[in-house]
């Protein structure tokens, strides 16, 4: 059971054991506090993720109802191993705006909802299981993030605003706390401009086939993108892990901006250290190249630049990726063990640069 569920029901059984009233009492009591725990939930979200009605039952099969359609993404951000299924919910007759270096303009009404799980083959000793589904709103007031976690039967997922852990053991890794983000830490990554935005579903990203169709071809056909140019003139991010897909070059940056760059960027929570990690940084410089830190700290590790062109073992960038130690590891929330995969691109990129 969450955690915020625990600490409401011990709540409950406390005052009921400090209240002398009688039974009846006790019971119009309860009542009271569990209609105001609804209405607590009423004002953040709806409390179990089927109150949505996004998929069909049994609810762990995923399988989308009206309006909710799935995608995918060329180069996904790393949550320590985890699969995901993305879906996207469109309300009816609304219009998805195209943009072309940002994530699509999404009309109000919009969620977006990421699920992550493990297969069976992943797990050692386990069986495959949903852990958490994460909502991305769209309300009038802006963007809105909501964590719901699965229950061990795999029948429902209930808002957890303070996050939550579960132990993980992966098949040739030591067990680990898989941790759920908090309502606040899902705000810190996905600031942009000082507010709440997504990060993964731009044009770039979704430039994709799926199921032998395009998927932003889909869209427009379906009449839900406006102001999309034909499918020659829009960009395709690489696929970090598929040499076809890109260069050397094209692949570790594309890397590096779904996995650092909605934060090191002009617009991002991590401004102040002048580093540019998206794809459009304008100079080597801004990309980390004999860049010095500006305030790292111990996360520098002692190393002088971001980037040695040549010796990733001597660069800033690829010191805090190999680290899962609080306060020197990148990113700092969304994973506990170390992409090993991804790092080994990172060195090799910064290998092939010449000083």
């Amino acid at each position: 059971m969450p955690i915020f569920r625990l600490c409401f029901l011990a709540l409950i059984l406390f005052s009921i054991a400090c209240n002398p009233k009688k039974d009846k009492e006790k019971i119009v009591f309860v009542e009271e506090v569990a209609s105001s725990h609804s209405a607590l939930y009423a004002d953040i979200g709806k409390e179990k993720l089927s109150e949505y009605g996004f998929f069909k039952a049994p609810l762990s099969s995923l399988i989308p109802t009206t309006n909710v359609l799935p995608y995918e993404l060329n180069t996904p951000l790393f949550t320590d191993y985890a699969l995901k299924r993305r879906f996207i919910y469109i309300p009816e007759d609304k219009k998805i705006i195209y943009r072309e270096k940002e994530v699509l303009n999404f009309p109000i009404g919009t969620v977006l909802i990421k699920n992550f799980y493990y297969d069976n083959a992943q797990l050692s000793n386990q069986k495959g299981k949903i852990i958490e589904t994460r909502l991305l709103i769209h309300e009038e007031s802006g963007w809105k993030a909501l964590p719901y976690i699965w229950n061990e039967e795999q029948t429902d997922a209930f808002l957890e605003i303070t996050g939550g852990e579960q132990l993980i053991a992966l098949n040739g890794k030591a067990p680990f706390q898989y941790s759920v983000p908090t309502m606040v830490q899902c705000k810190s990554c996905h600031e942009l401009n000082g507010a709440m935005a997504p990060i993964g579903p731009s044009a770039r990203q979704l430039n994709k086939i799926v199921d032998g169709k395009n998927q932003l071809e889909s869209m427009k056909n379906a009449g839900l993108i406006q102001e999309m140019p034909v499918l020659d003139q829009i960009e395709k991010l690489a696929v970090w892990d598929d040499s076809e897909t890109g260069s050397l070059d094209n692949r570790a940056r594309a890397y590096l901006e779904i996995n650092c760059g909605h934060c090191h960027r002009p617009e991002g929570p991590g401004k102040n250290s002048g580093l540019d990690l998206t794809t459009y940084a304008s100079t080597e410089h801004a990309m980390g190249i004999f860049k010095s830190p500006v305030a790292a700290g111990a996360g520098s590790g002692g190393l002088q630049f971001d980037i040695v062109p040549g010796d990733p073992e001597n660069s800033i960038l690829t010191f805090r990726m190999e680290s899962s130690a609080p306060g020197l590891m990148m990113p700092e929330l969304g994973r506990k063990l170390v992409h090993e995969e991804g790092v080994e691109l990172i060195k090799k990129w910064i290998k092939s640069m010449k000083d």
